[in-house]
Parts: C-alpha cells; structure tokens; sequence
C-alpha cells in the first residue's frame, strides 16, 4: 500500500513540475525549489535500497506536505493571484481521487479475505486504512475549498464528496457497535477469568480497544466535515458520545439529547427495578464512610495540632497550620475513594485518570503551580511567620495568613494585600521583626558657630535617658560628616523591632526641643551671595 501511494504521489509531483517550470512568477519561486528535490530524489530512488530509500521516501513525503503548506500559504495571503495555482488544484483533486480509489480497492480485497486465521491482521490493516483515509478525506475538503474560490465547477464532486462520507459514516457507525460489543464481551471474559487469564484474552482486549478507539477517531473526523458542508450528523453524534462520553457544542443539540435522554431513561428504569435495593445499600453505606471519614478527618486534626505545636522541631505557625489542614483533607480524600470502591467504582482506571487529568491541568495552571511550589519552598525555610512585619515583593506589613499558592499581608495603615507566593520568593525578603533587637538611624544637625561637644552631650543624654533604648549594644552618638549647611551626627540606639517607631519619633522630638533650650541652633541650607559692583 505505501509503495503504490509513493508511486501516485510521485506520478501527480511529477505532473506539477510541467506547469511549474512554465510559469516564472515570484509567487511559484518556492514552489519550484521544493518541486527541484522532489524531483532529485524521485531519479536517485529508484536505483536504491534498504535504509537510504527508505531516507529518500522520507525526505520526498516531508518536502511534499511543505509544498502543500507553501500552496495554502499562497493561496492566504495572495488570494488576487488564485488564478496562478488552479493547476496545483486540479491535479492535488486528481491524485487525491486516485488514492481514494486505491483505499477502496485495497479495503475491498481485505474484506473479501476474512473468514480465515489472519482475522485479526486482517482488521488491524483495516483500521490502518481508516487512519490514512482520514488524513486523505480533510485533504481533500481543503481542496474542494479552494477549488471553489478559484472558480471552478467542483458542484458535482462536492456531491460525490458528501454521499462518499455519508456512507463512510454508516460503515464506521457500524464498526464502531460492533467493536464496543466484541470488547465488552472480551472484557467480560477477562474479568471471570480472573488471575487466570491469558495473555492471548489481554491482548485481545488491548486490540480491540485501539479499534475502537480509531473507528471513534474516524468518525468524528467524518462527522466534523459532513457538518462542515451542512449534512444532519445527529444520529452519528449519539454513537460517538455512547463510545466516549464527550459532550461538546455540537453533540448538544434537539436530536441528539433527546434520543440520549431517551436511552438514559429507559436504562434508568430498568435499573432501578432491577437493582433498587442494592443501589440504595450500597449509597447508605456510601454516605455512612464518607461521615465516617469526616469524624476521624476532625480527630486526626486535633491529635496533629497537638503534635507539630509541642514538637521540638520547632514548626512555624504557617507550618502547623499546612499540617493540620492537609492530613484532614487527606484522610477525607481516603474515605472517598473507599466509598466509592462500594459503589462498584474501579479505583485503578479512576487514579490513572486522575492522573491524566493531573498532567493537563498542571500545563493549564503552570502559574498556579509555581505558587504552590513557591509556598511550599515557604513552609520549609520558613523566612517569615504569622504576625511577621516583612518587606517582600514591593510591600510593607504584617502577614496574617498563608496559603499554598498566595500570602496575606496587612500593610501599616490596614489595607489587606493577597501576594502571589512566587512573587515573594523570587523576590528579596526583609523580615523587619524577626531579630530581637534592631537599630535605629538618626542624623542630626548643628550650626558650624555651635559647640560640638555641648551638642554631642545633649544627644548623649537624650538617647541614654530614653526608657526604651537598650543599654546592650551601646548607642552611637558621633560626629558624622561637615555638610554644606550643618554639622552632622549620627544617632544609632538599639531597640525592641515593636519599639522602633515610638523610639525614632520620641527623640526625634526632644532633640528639637533640648536643642531649642539648650541654645543649639538646627540650620537650614543656605548660601552666602556676594553682589560686586562694578564702576
């Protein structure tokens, strides 16, 4: 089947080079450089073997689909210029309408060979010519597309296009009941087997769900473009939603939900006569474990919240509160899945899809996600606790609360502000309050006419009579540098983080006042003007 579809494909690049040659046009200049190596390695492939045909036939399918890609791309943005590449068109119909009959002929001869013991070959190369015939049927609608702008009569093959799907459709409606019945009754097989089972009835199974998951795939696709040219697909939509229990947009519509609805009733009913009694046990025991599971989530809590807030490792408070609030979710998570194992649920089939879904949501929320792993980077090193005053990711407060994926600061004049954990830790954090002791910096003032030592004695006696300034380490009074306008000291006390601003704003204060009594003058930039005058 390959090599008859590389034949075709070379026969139809081998027609295009006769119109591409003639027509000199910058808009064919790509088109002609691909068509030159498809035609270089048309000639050298036939004289070789082994690994380098098989490179040879790679590399003519690869500069063949960018010959596509350059076609369409024309076809886009020079649509004045469409005139140009009706013969591409025409002959991409022509060779495509040569493998859609090989397909046939080829689905034909298998069909007349089952009945045999190559049967399951037979099939598995059945399902790979749907595969192919898929990409051959939205290559080919693409192309009547275009047809159709270039202004030609493509109305009859429009028509022979739709009966061709719709009986495509049909048959694949059919495979795809027939391979949801065989792999149940497979699957039935392996389940009273048991451990027993042989590996010829799982690869059974393995088999028959690849068929029908490809039949599905295949129908979807003909159901995708047969609504493309205005066809009714509600009948195949059911089909498709009973294999895969997808519901999109256009499954959502008068027919099909209500035949689905219909089915559900029925199957509703009859299972509710049949198994009521059972059901219902079985969702008393249900809600029973997850109650059950809340109770001891609940004791679990307190009996860890004791745990990490005496343990001698010393858990920060935000540390404490991730424990407790996470081993009582788990515990109900466990409880869950215990439920629903009495419900009839299979728990392996239900994780792998929890995992699944795990990895598709971890590409959507990759933001998220990095919150989270930030908070937990967070939790472990712990640079700041609850009632912390930091400075991190441009803002000042106290922090009140922590998530996994954000923090809560409360700033100095009580706004509340939510930061983003990965903000905070790709950032540099100053933790203001975490030290016992922290120094104040002051500068201030005198006139070059005042004295210094009465100035240096005055702040002296300011600072060491201040009942908040600790003793140990000593505070600094020193003469710092000579301004322009002033004399500058330095004042540095330690104190308290908590007494840091009732310090700085008490000496602050007396030192203007003492330096008022004291005679002490606190000047103000000035310059001295001399005015020369000149006769």
């Amino acid at each position: 089947m390959q090599r008859l579809l590389t034949q075709l494909l070379f026969i139809s690049l081998c027609l295009f080079s006769s119109i591409i040659s003639a027509n000199d046009e910058p808009l064919t200049i790509e088109l002609n450089k691909l068509q030159g190596a498809i035609d270089n390695d048309v000639t050298v492939l036939t004289g070789t073997k082994g690994e380098i045909k098989s490179f040879l036939q790679y590399r003519i399918s690869r500069n063949a689909s960018l010959l596509q890609e350059k076609l369409k791309q024309h076809i886009e943005e020079t649509p004045e210029k469409l005139d140009l590449l009706k013969p591409y068109i025409v002959k991409q119909l022509t060779f495509t309408n040569q493998v859609e009959d090989y397909f046939k002929t080829q689905r034909e001869t298998l069909m007349a060979q089952v009945g045999g013991d190559n049967d399951r070959k037979i099939m598995v190369q059945l399902v790979q010519i749907q595969r192919e015939q898929d990409k051959l049927y939205v290559a080919e609608k693409q192309l009547l597309t275009w047809a159709a702008m270039a202004g030609i009569d493509v109305e009859g093959e429009n028509q022979r296009f739709v009966e061709v799907l719709i009986d495509r459709a049909d048959d694949l409606d059919s495979f795809v009941h027939y391979n949801q019945s065989r792999l149940a009754q497979a699957v039935a097989d392996v389940t009273v087997a048991g451990k027993d089972a042989s590996s010829e009835q799982t690869a059974v199974v393995v088999e028959l769900k690849e068929r029908l998951e490809q039949s599905s795939t295949s129908l979807s696709t003909a159901i995708d473009l047969l609504d493309e040219l205005g066809q009714d697909t509600a009948i195949y939509k059911q089909t498709l939603f009973s294999i895969s229990g997808d519901i999109t947009q256009d499954v959502l519509n008068f027919e099909v939900a209500s035949s689905l609805l219909s089915e559900w009733v029925s199957i509703a009913k009859n299972q509710a006569l049949e198994n009521g009694a059972s059901v219902m046990f079985k969702l008393i025991i249900f809600s029973l474990i997850l109650f059950l599971s809340s109770l001891v989530g609940k004791i679990v809590k307190r009996i860890v919240q004791k745990t990490v807030s005496n343990s001698k490792l010393k858990f920060s408070y935000l540390l404490q509160d991730f424990f407790v609030s996470m081993v009582g979710k788990v515990v109900f998570a466990l409880g869950l899945l215990i439920g629903l194992s009495q419900l009839g649920f299979e728990l392996a089939p239900l994780l792998a899809g929890f995992g699944i879904a795990g990895v598709i949501i971890g590409f959507a929320l990759q933001d998220t996600l990095s919150n989270f792993a930030s908070g937990m980077m967070i939790l472990i090193y712990r640079p700041f606790d609850v009632d912390d005053l930091i400075n991190a990711a441009g803002v000042t407060g106290r922090v009140s609360h922590m998530s996994l994926v954000s923090t809560t600061i409360k700033t100095l004049d009580n706004q509340r502000l939510i930061v983003p954990n990965n903000k905070i830790w790709g950032d540099t954090i100053n933790n203001i309050t975490v030290e016992h002791q922290r120094r104040v910096d002051l500068t201030f003032g005198i006139g070059y006419g005042d004295s210094i030592e009465h100035a240096e004695k005055v702040l002296n006696d300011i600072v060491m009579a201040h009942p908040k300034v600790l003793q140990d380490p000593e505070p600094m009074v020193k003469l710092h540098v000579l301004g322009e306008s002033s004399v500058d000291f330095i004042v540095r006390p330690w104190v308290k983080p908590i007494d840091y601003w009732d310090v700085y704003w008490d000496i602050t204060r007396e030192v203007k006042m003492r330096f008022d009594a004291e005679g002490i003058s606190i000047p103000f930039p000035q310059r001295d003007v001399h005015i020369y005058q000149a006769t």
